[in-house]
């Protein structure tokens, strides 16, 4: 997916809410309107905060609100659990107009892991904070604290179980929250490793950002990170070339760098957006053996995405155009 250089598109959004085995025969009719609904209701936020004059940042973040609280999503509620029975979060943020960024990984507490994100670049002198730290860090900041059982859900646990008794790893005994209502029950479908969501775009002023959570995988063990909270793998923006986020398999978009690589095409090679997108996704990426896909937009108001996987959940707008998302790889 592409759009044109308009001078008139005066702001822009995507988003992604994970990339993986997502196939029209897995999807019942109502599980796909639910993603579908999701996705537009995600979109429409963060265009109705660029359309009031918002900042990138800010329609990014309340974007990505909305996805860490739909236990659709591994994000937030909803997210997988690491193999020890807990719920370890990360997510980053950056701004494209100053390249200062914020990450954290590995919190437990914060209801919304990118707004700590987005407090550690705007209110520290780091960038990355994780764990204990991070979470100490979020209480002195005053952000909303959560008991961990606030993000369990029933389908997480299931699919946890089940990854660990494939892998003849012992079964923790399980977490407090699992007795209630999962909203989500019935409608949600395992998009398999890659879920991760992500927002990417351009303010009026020309400025653009990004940002990223995600749960991480599924029975991560011995604090695993992936490439959500990595500046420069999962997520970046710099006025200078464009802004990206990723989903995928983390340990492959960190060795290749897949964010800032796409930003280096565009910068210092001049290519357009969608084929920077393409060639890191579908030729480095596949060569290496990695799967997922990205989002990104370009301060010149394109869009683009690529994935090599058979779906991946994602919507976009701009001014003057409607709204539109995407579930399947043969949807434009």
């Amino acid at each position: 997916m592409t759009m044109p250089n308009d001078p008139a598109q005066t702001w822009a959004i995507a988003v992604h809410g994970g990339a993986g085995t997502i196939e029209r025969a897995q999807l019942r009719p109502e599980q796909e309107a639910a993603y579908r609904a999701a996705l537009t209701r995600v979109v429409e936020t963060g265009a109705a905060v660029l359309e009031q004059g918002g900042s990138a940042l800010d329609a990014v973040e309340a974007a990505i609100h909305l996805l860490e609280e739909d236990p659709l999503f591994n994000s937030g509620r909803g997210a997988v659990f690491t193999a020890e029975g807990r719920i370890e979060l990360d997510a980053s943020i950056m701004d494209g107009a100053t390249l200062a960024a914020g990450a954290v990984a590995g919190v437990t507490r914060t209801r919304s892991p990118l707004s700590l994100a987005r407090a550690v670049m705007e209110r520290s002198p780091h960038v990355m904070m994780v764990g204990a730290g991070a979470d100490a860090f979020s209480v002195s900041q005053g952000l909303e604290q959560v008991e961990p059982s606030y993000f369990a859900t029933q389908r997480r646990w299931r699919s946890l179980e089940n990854f660990l008794k494939a892998h003849d790893l012992p079964v923790p005994a399980k977490p407090g929250g699992l007795d209630r209502p999962d909203p989500a029950k019935g409608l949600a479908h395992d998009e398999g490793k890659h879920g991760t969501v992500g927002v990417v775009a351009l303010d009026t002023a020309g400025n653009v950002a990004a940002g990223t959570s995600t749960g991480g995988t599924t029975g991560k063990q011995w604090g695993r990170v992936g490439d959500s909270p990595i500046i420069g793998a999962g997520t970046y923006a710099s006025n200078g070339a464009c802004a990206v986020s990723a989903t995928g398999s983390g340990e492959y978009f960190i060795r290749l760098t897949v964010a800032r690589d796409i930003a280096a095409l565009v910068e210092l090679k001049g290519m357009s957006l969608q084929a920077a997108a393409d060639e890191v996704v579908q030729n480095k990426l596949t060569a290496l053996g990695g799967d997922g896909g990205v989002i990104a937009v370009a301060p010149d108001g394109q869009l683009a995405w690529s994935f090599n996987t058979s779906g991946m959940y994602r919507g976009r707008a701009s001014a003057g155009g409607p709204v539109s998302v995407g579930i399947y790889k043969d949807e434009t």
